[in-house]
């Protein structure tokens, strides 16, 4: 297959995107809002076929499956792209030279975005709402597992930008096998930002692969620390929260750690999670204490494969620490950057740990399941970005622009 039609498209249709005016883009994401919501059963029925070849254990079960409020999820996050403001043509800063000429720092797109992503079908509707907003042209690689969910999703979008007599390539959903990944990882030249959401070892082969610059979207190893001072009515909603909300999203929690002098709230702190049926894996002090509380058959002792973890599933590790330092030490050799969490009353605690955690998201007395694009009010998001440059945390509209300088003048000429 000729995937390099595909991409040269691609590159075509940014000059065609960057002509609509702000109120067409959001006109077609309302119609789109809209035609997800009716054509439900169609995407339903794909989605039961990319359903039937996962076996429900899997922790990718739950991303994929779709449901008809996930659907009407999924279209309210796009109304919501619809009422923000486009950064698109901002002016980040002005001036003018002693020599007359003016220069203008102004948002523009980033050109076309490809996005890698395995049992994911809301991205392919998230990531287009979020790349037409902006003026940039989507190239798609989702994975084998969610093939028909994708493609169903995409038919949609595709029926209304045609109502709307739109060039089609704005969205390119390239096909769900291995091919198609290698000719995305080599499309210099077209491509001009690959984001790559799943798994960490998707994560590390684009990165490792790829020709073209990646924005890393990391997967989620999250801790959540009970100090000294921690509330327990508080520690115990937010860690039942963080940890069972949903499981298989990346800010879900991994890792509980505890201040050895909290060790006798420790049974009380964790009860909640039994109901929840999460499996626990903990160190031996925390071991001990939960023994004569915890589910026997929920309880188990951790190995050091367990810390540093993403699950992504109804389990979850406890360790015990002697101080907060104790407690930095490990969040710093164990987190992926994504989400860290301190519950305590300290207020001189809480600052440190802000400050100190190095984190996309950092949260004092919350659970870490608001790192969320629509959370943060950044309606969808295209994922959460774990590097430092260019985009940190949640990816919203702003995070998928660069800016160029504008510059007029009236006849300089450099001496």
């Amino acid at each position: 297959m000729n995937y390099l039609t595909y991409f040269e498209n691609a590159k075509k249709a940014t000059r065609d995107l960057i002509l609509l005016s702000k109120e067409k883009i959001n006109l077609v994401l309302s119609d789109l809002a809209l035609a997800l919501v009716e054509n439900t059963t169609a995407i339903l029925e794909g989605n039961e076929k990319d359903l039937a070849k996962m076996p429900i254990e899997d922790p990718k079960y739950d991303r994929l499956k779709l449901t008809v409020e996930r659907i009407k999820s999924i279209a309210a996050d796009i109304e919501s792209v619809v009422g923000l403001t486009s950064p698109l043509e901002e002016i980040l800063s002005e001036k003018t030279l002693d020599n007359g000429l003016n220069l203008k720092k102004v948002r523009v797109p980033l050109g076309v975005v490809g996005v890698i992503y395995e049992a994911r079908p809301n991205v392919t509707a998230d990531v287009f709402s979020l790349c037409f907003k902006t003026g940039n042209v989507a190239v798609l690689k989702g994975g084998s597992d969610a093939e028909f969910s994708n493609l169903a999703i995409v038919k949609v979008i595709h029926k209304v930008l045609q109502e709307h007599e739109i060039n089609p390539d704005v969205l390119t959903l390239l096909p769900a096998d291995r091919a198609a990944t290698e000719a995305l990882l080599n499309a210099r030249g077209f491509v001009d930002v690959l984001i790559p959401r799943g798994s960490q070892s998707l994560i590390n082969y684009v990165r490792e692969q790829s020709k073209i610059p990646v924005i890393e979207t990391g997967a989620g190893i999250v801790h959540t620390y009970f100090d000294e001072t921690g509330d327990l009515e508080k520690g115990k909603a937010i860690i039942f929260n963080a940890k069972t909300r949903r499981v298989s999203v990346c800010n879900s929690l991994d890792c509980v750690l505890v201040h050895q002098d909290r060790l006798g709230d420790l049974a009380e702190l964790l009860s909640p999670l039994a109901s929840g049926e999460v499996e626990l894996f903990a160190d031996e002090k925390s071991y001990e204490i939960l023994k004569s509380s915890y589910p026997s058959v929920l309880l188990n002792s951790a190995n050091p494969q367990h810390f540093g973890t993403e699950f992504l599933s109804l389990k979850l590790a406890v360790k015990v620490v002697e101080n907060f330092a104790s407690a930095l030490n490990h969040i710093a050799e164990y987190s992926s950057k994504h989400s860290e969490a301190i519950i305590s009353e300290d207020e001189d605690n809480i600052t440190k740990f802000l400050n100190q955690v190095d984190a996309a998201a950092v949260y004092a007395n919350a659970s870490t399941g608001f790192t969320d694009g629509a959370q943060f009010g950044l309606g969808a998001e295209i994922g959460i970005s774990t590097q430092k440059l260019h985009a940190r945390g949640p990816m919203g509209l702003e995070e998928l622009t660069s800016y160029k300088w504008v510059v007029r003048g009236d006849g300089q000429v450099r001496k």
